[in-house]
């Protein structure tokens, strides 16, 4: 089977594809974040791209180059933008780059763009960007339909119980945590030291924001919560839990996508 990555392809096999009735894009976005001593920065834009793919194999559907770089990292749910390695990008810039790619893939004839999220801090300014390349593109005469989603929404309460033993003690503490280190143990287990993951407790967080950002109020590793339980076992009851989840929302809200051959 040819590629589901677009820049894979040649560009008479992606017109082709675009041109198809009930035609779906997914756009991965991610951030480039510290994620603790045992991973490396990439693992927003890395998951997304790989819950990405596998969505796509499932629809029929295409994927485009995924965001690399985020909106701020907030010390509330993700160690904070102060940290080495942390490279963000501002609300304005994110917004922009959103419209203008969802812009130009509705303009060349995809009728559905998915929009994955894999930052939380991301959310509601891709949410922005998608709102008005939509209302652009329809004043236009478009027809196009878009959907956003974060990927960890999808993670039903059977499969976070077997994740979470324990108790689950909510996504805001997940960075670095359990859920990020068992899937890319699952995914992209040569660039995971379980040997560097440090054994906290879970962060103590305030329920409000002060600036400037203060170091002291979050752990060292710059992880919320440890990563001590993760396994690749894990990270695929969390995969298969969210790809299929995702993929029977998509068939439900969007036309039928064609299978790529």
């Amino acid at each position: 089977m040819t590629s589901v990555f677009i820049d894979e392809l040649d560009a008479s096999t992606y017109a082709a594809y675009a041109a198809r009735p009930g035609s779906t894009l997914i756009i991965p976005t991610g951030a480039t974040e510290q994620h603790g001593p045992h991973m490396p920065l990439g693992v927003d834009a890395m998951l997304s791209k790989d819950i990405a793919a596998a969505v796509a194999q499932k629809l029929g559907a295409l994927v485009a180059p995924g965001f690399s770089y985020g909106y701020k990292s907030q010390p509330r749910s993700g160690g904070g933008n102060h940290r080495t390695g942390t490279t963000s990008l501002g609300a304005t810039a994110l917004m922009a780059l959103t419209e203008d790619v969802v812009s130009s893939f509705m303009t060349q004839g995809f009728e559905n763009i998915v929009v994955l999220n894999g930052h939380f801090e991301n959310y509601q300014f891709l949410y922005e960007g998608i709102d008005n390349a939509t209302a652009k593109m329809r004043s236009a005469g478009s027809r196009a339909r878009a959907v956003l989603l974060s990927y960890w929404d999808f993670v039903d309460d059977d499969t976070l119980a077997r994740v979470f033993p324990e108790g689950f003690l909510g996504w805001d503490i997940e960075h670095g945590g359990v859920l990020e280190t068992s899937l890319m143990l699952l995914l992209r287990p040569h660039l995971v030291d379980m040997s560097r993951v440090e054994n906290h407790p879970p962060a103590t967080l305030t329920a409000y924001d002060i600036f400037p950002e203060d170091p002291a109020r979050t752990p060292d590793s710059g992880c919320l919560s440890s990563a001590t339980g993760a396994t690749a076992d894990r990270g695929q009851l969390l995969l298969d839990a969210i790809t299929g989840s995702i993929a029977h929302a998509l068939r439900g809200e969007l036309a039928e996508p064609s299978v790529l051959t």
